[in-house]
């Protein structure tokens, strides 16, 4: 057995023993095929390529020990800048952290490609060939001196083929070429008069629908598509962009609400600890009793528990707002706003309002264009919808070249001396166009009910508006009864603080005054930042947020390496669409906005507090002179004895 049957037999048999498991991974390996995988090959997690996560500063709690924390301003303006800057992956307020809106800078960008795909579909393709080869194929014959001895020998043809060409095709359909090919054959024994000889031709053609695949409008349907596909991506990234910003918005105001709430809470524990203080004060002189002072006392921890609380719950906010900013939870510095809300009413026209909604909201947009592809899409299931009738032209020249087997001259014939062409006209169709024709009444169905998805849409977007009116106005409404409640929790807390001190009034009527005045003021601060959220909101509701803080997009471009290379540099592709910076737009102050809301403590209660002391002094004095008696015990039974409270404030 010759050496070539041997190695194909080797061959084969190596095949053979991989489909039925039997040959190892290297003998596989070399053979190209690769093992079946049969178990799981999890690699370990140490592995895989670090990515990086700063640690930053140890987060701030309610707890004693939790790190201090330097004062750091903020305005409204400038946490909207910083949102904006950090704005890679959209982000949206959920609760006290921000989640992934599944939205980047880059997506736009992204579906922009589809664009220059679909128009490749019109550019120049060039295509050739070229292929060196021998055929030797053996003959025998008889010999001429012995007829009865064979002998034997080979034809050889050496043969050069080289074929090239460009085709195009236009936005109408047809289909255009020119092409070259040649060969060169050296043939031995030498049958003819050239060798070796060259046949070249040169061939034009054309190829035009004139039904099916005809026209301008059908042939761009891809590339329209692909350029309404990109829109709607930008819209898409615009509608999370405007989500962000309202978030920044809303948690900037819940930041304010709540270090509000926090002021007022510890004003609470403050003038519920002067009446604890001045309860003890009067048991220990006689004019009180073990119950006043042990309601005092239960006053007091509640307050101060609810003091834990606000104070979570402003971390809790400063939180949020640096995670839908994009900053890390953990920083020395803490987070001051200084943008007071705005208390002015606002008016608005409900037409004007509709129409802008409806001219500039990203989802109404991106509803309008998916009808828009509809329409392109029925547009290319219409045209389908037809017979296929082509027709088709072709023209080559011919040519024959070679050297003169009798003296070596090289000779050739005119290459106009022979010449093809055809024309023809092709026609096709399915009998019944079942299927075209279920492709078109499902494009008409398909536009029936995105266009019921727009009316329903533009019907929410009415009742969103109206809902976020009617809660403008309760807000606003509610801001301003606040106002008036909180003036007049503001006068009782006044008038209970002083008949307590200076009467011994019942504690529970002191008590309900200090719940009713931080009550009032934090209903005060919720309403107005409320209010103010939902201004943003209905700019969010109307599509122009955006617009109002002075926030566009630009597109950075970089310069990438087209098809012509460095003959090309003005060719650039876009690489995101990242916004630009907002303008300014809110008052930036030098103080805390809570304080807006004229935080101070009533002038009478801390008058009240100086005399308060000084008759404690007094008091006291005459009790060291002259201790009074204790009177007798009630004929009920006695009520357990308070907890020891340490007196862990000054006097100031």
């Amino acid at each position: 057995m010759s050496r070539c049957p041997r190695l194909s037999l080797l061959i084969l048999l190596l095949l053979l023993a991989n489909s039925v498991g039997r040959v190892g991974v290297a003998q596989k390996a070399i053979i190209g095929v690769l093992p079946e995988s049969q178990h799981l090959e999890i690699r370990d997690p140490v592995k895989l390529p670090r990515a990086y996560l700063p640690p930053g500063e140890e987060p701030a709690t309610v707890g004693e020990n939790s790190p201090e924390r330097t004062p750091e301003q903020i305005s409204l303006d400038e946490a909207i800048r910083i949102a904006l800057k950090n704005a890679d992956v959209i982000r949206v307020l959920a609760g006290v952290v921000a989640t992934n809106s599944g939205r980047t800078v880059f997506d736009p960008a992204i579906a922009n490609t589809a664009v220059d795909r679909a128009q490749s579909r019109f550019d120049p393709t060039f295509d050739t060939r070229q292929d060196f080869l021998r055929n030797e194929r053996p003959f025998a014959e008889l010999a001429p001196l012995d007829p009865g001895r064979a002998l034997f020998d080979a034809t050889r043809n050496d043969l050069y083929d080289m074929t090239a060409g460009i085709t195009k095709r236009s936005s109408t359909g047809a289909e255009t070429s020119v092409r070259i090919d040649t060969d060169r054959s050296r043939i031995s024994p030498v049958p003819g008069v050239l060798n070796p000889q060259s046949r070249p031709t040169l061939s034009m053609g054309a190829l035009q629908p004139l039904l099916q695949g005809a026209g301008v409008d059908v042939n761009l349907v891809p590339v329209v598509l692909a350029r309404i596909e990109t829109d709607r991506s930008f819209f898409s990234l615009k509608d999370a962009l405007q989500e962000l910003v309202r978030g920044v918005i809303s948690a900037y105001w819940q930041l304010v609400a709540a270090r509000t709430n926090l002021w007022a809470s510890q004003q609470q524990l403050t003038r519920s600890e002067f009446a604890l203080r001045q309860a003890d004060a009067n048991l220990r002189v006689g004019r009180g009793d073990q119950a006043q002072a042990s309601q005092s006392k239960l006053a007091y921890e509640n307050f101060r528990a609810q003091l834990i609380l606000t104070r979570a719950a402003v971390l809790d906010r400063e939180a949020a707002l640096r995670s839908i900013l994009g900053l890390p939870p953990n920083s020395p510095n803490e987070f001051i706003p200084t943008t007071p809300p705005s208390t002015s009413r606002f008016d608005f026209d409900w037409p004007a309002l509709v129409d802008l909604a409806e001219e500039s909201r990203p989802d109404i947009i991106q509803l309008k264009l998916v009808l828009e592809a509809d329409y392109q899409q029925l547009l290319q299931a219409r045209n389908l919808a037809m017979p296929r009738l082509d027709a088709s032209a072709i023209y080559r020249w011919n040519g024959l070249e070679g050297e003169l087997v009798t003296t070596g001259e090289f000779v050739g014939s005119d290459f106009n001396q022979a010449t093809d062409w055809r024309l023809g006209v092709d026609f096709s169709v399915p009998l019944g166009l079942r299927q075209g024709r279920a492709n078109l009444r499902e494009r008409q169905l398909l536009i029936a009910r995105d266009r019921a998805n727009l009316d329903q849409a533009l019907l929410e977007v009415l009742q969103e508006l109206a809902a976020n009116l009617r809660d403008l106005e309760s807000q606003y409404q509610q801001y301003e009864a606040f106002v008036r409640t909180r003036q007049a929790a503001t006068e009782n807390l006044r008038q209970q603080e002083a008949a307590y001190a200076l009467r011994g009034e019942l504690f529970v009527n002191l008590l309900l005054a200090i719940s009713d005045w931080g009550n009032a003021v934090s209903n005060e601060a919720q309403a107005a930042t409320q209010y103010n959220t939902d201004l943003a909101t209905l700019e969010r509701l109307s599509g122009t947020i955006l617009e109002a803080h002075g926030i566009y997009f630009y597109e950075e471009r970089y310069r990438s390496l087209g098809p012509l290379g460095i003959l090309g540099p003005d060719r650039y592709y876009p690489q995101d669409m990242k916004p630009g910076p907002n303008r300014d737009r809110y008052l930036a102050g030098d103080r805390p906005s809570e304080e807006s809301f004229d935080l101070q403590t009533p002038a009478r209660v801390r008058d009240m507090r100086q005399r308060f002391r000084q008759r404690l002094k007094e008091r006291e004095a005459e009790r060291l002179k002259s201790p009074p008696p204790q009177p007798p015990a009630p004929e009920i039974e006695r009520l357990p004895p308070t907890l020891d409270f340490p007196d862990t404030n000054s006097d100031d």
